[in-house]
């Protein structure tokens, strides 16, 4: 019983110590979070992409350059439990937002890749078999200089 409440003790000061909710602001350009500078949402960094309702960034495993339509890098997303709604989500609401399809792939590894315009998008939903499905989007130009390996 007293480890019991030293435990709880422990992780109540713990919890004290934090003075912000983790993951809820993506990290800028800058270096800077969304706390620390005048940037607008997340859904306008985004370019206004539709997110799952409830859903935020993780910013401690995202690299966002950039911002709006322009932005590229790779956001990491929370979108709670229902890796099949969030899969549903993204391929309604982004096709309703001009994006083609270019491929979509379900299974416990998801992916689908998107364009519009001069923008590729790739969404990658990976469902462990504990807790909740990781998403990763990754916004890049769509014709990229490529450069092609040489032999050595």
């Amino acid at each position: 019983m007293q480890r019991l409440t030293l435990t709880a003790g422990l992780l109540i000061g713990l919890a004290g110590c934090s003075s912000t909710p983790l993951g809820h602001s993506p990290v800028l350009a800058d270096g800077k979070s969304a706390t620390q500078s005048s940037t607008p949402s997340p859904a306008q960094w985004l370019g206004g992409l539709a997110l799952p309702p409830g859903s935020f960034i993780r910013a401690d495993q995202s690299l966002i350059i950039g911002a709006g339509d322009n932005w590229v890098g790779r956001a990491v997303l929370d979108v709670g439990r229902d890796a099949d709604a969030a899969y549903r989500f993204f391929l309604d609401n982004l096709v309703a937002q001009g994006w083609a399809v270019v491929t979509a792939v379900r299974g416990r590894h998801s992916l689908m890749v998107m364009t519009r315009q001069e923008r590729t998008l790739t969404i990658e939903i990976e469902e462990p078999l504990l807790g909740s499905p990781a998403v990763f989007m990754t916004m890049a130009p769509r014709n990229a200089a490529v450069m092609a390996p040489r032999k050595p």
